[in-house]
């Protein structure tokens, strides 16, 4: 009886423990007190890191999805592994070149997410500047302990290691916030094939478009982005993919191959508007087009690409 109530406290306890940690971390995103340092490193980010190929390979764009978050496997994964190693004998100069290669792998994974944290909400900075906070004492523990290694002082650079994965540790595990419970990277775009069934769907009145334009449009629960050039209509969803702006309240522009794309308000993503392809960053996914055509009584209907 007694195993059994002690067994009932304990997991309580650790249930408490459990709630405190979750509500410290939704706490981060209402600590204005952040702001003031995120308004001065934003704008450093953003001024240093102009559109272009660079700022767009940071994102991920040309291979469709964030970069930061597989690129941080390769830190973790090598300083993980250098705490095991430091815990059996014999293992000395593996467990270094296992820190140092970690250290190597963070500058491309610090670099690509600095470039998505400049583009993220508010609420969604302050968590990721404590991570970041995390992951660079992290880093400055690793590089002491890499160090003490090459000095032959074993034990202090194993020490540092240890404070280096608590650190890390920590600074992951608000990651982990960022990506799924602040959705920071996912697809914001509402996904049609869960909302809209196949085949044709009436729209509105072709002849309610104005040319040029775009405005927006109701298909059931989803709300779409319409523009007509002349006698085209192009069609796309009108939340954007990287964090739900309005497209149609976007700058419709023609790049440099002659595509007619649209300009997110929020950030900045640019999509063809042909066939909602991301022509920059900050947004990797495509955001979801519509086939449209207008029927002989002048209907504009549209499907599901």
């Amino acid at each position: 009886m007694n195993r059994r109530v002690n067994n009932i406290f304990r997991r309580g306890s650790q249930s408490q423990a459990t709630a405190r940690l979750a509500d410290a971390t939704e706490g981060l995103e209402h600590a204005s007190g952040l702001d003031r340092t995120i308004r001065v490193l934003s704008t450093a980010v953003q001024r240093t890191l102009r559109p272009g190929p660079v700022k767009d390979t940071l994102h991920g764009v040309p291979i469709g999805h964030p970069a930061h978050a597989p690129l941080t496997d390769l830190p973790i994964g090598m300083w993980v592994s250098a705490a095991l190693l430091d815990l059996m004998p014999g293992t000395r100069r593996a467990s270094q070149a296992l820190v140092a290669a970690g250290l190597a792998g963070a500058v491309p994974t610090v670099l690509t997410g600095i470039a998505d944290w400049s583009s993220l909400h508010r609420e969604q900075q302050r968590v990721g500047l404590v991570h970041a906070a995390g992951t660079a004492t992290a880093s400055m523990l690793y590089s002491a302990s890499l160090v003490a290694r090459y000095q032959g002082r074993d034990a202090a650079g194993r020490a540092l290691g240890f404070a280096g994965l608590s650190a890390l540790v920590a600074g992951a595990y608000l990651g982990g916030h960022l990506a799924f419970r602040q959705a920071a990277g996912a697809s914001h775009a509402d996904q049609l094939a869960h909302l809209v069934p196949l085949g044709w769907h009436d729209l509105c009145a072709a002849e309610e478009l104005p040319d040029g334009w775009p405005v927006t449009r109701r298909l059931g629960y989803i709300s779409l982005f319409v523009l007509r050039n002349g006698d085209e209509v192009h069609v796309l969803a009108d939340r954007c993919s990287h964090l739900a702006g309005p497209l149609h309240q976007g700058r419709v522009i023609t790049d440099d191959n002659a595509d007619t794309c649209v300009v997110c308000p929020w950030h900045g993503s640019t999509f063809r508007v042909a066939d909602g392809a991301v022509v920059h960053g900050p947004a990797t996914a495509r955001q979801p087009s519509f086939e449209a055509r207008v029927t002989e009584e002048g209907i504009l209907q549209v499907r599901p690409v």
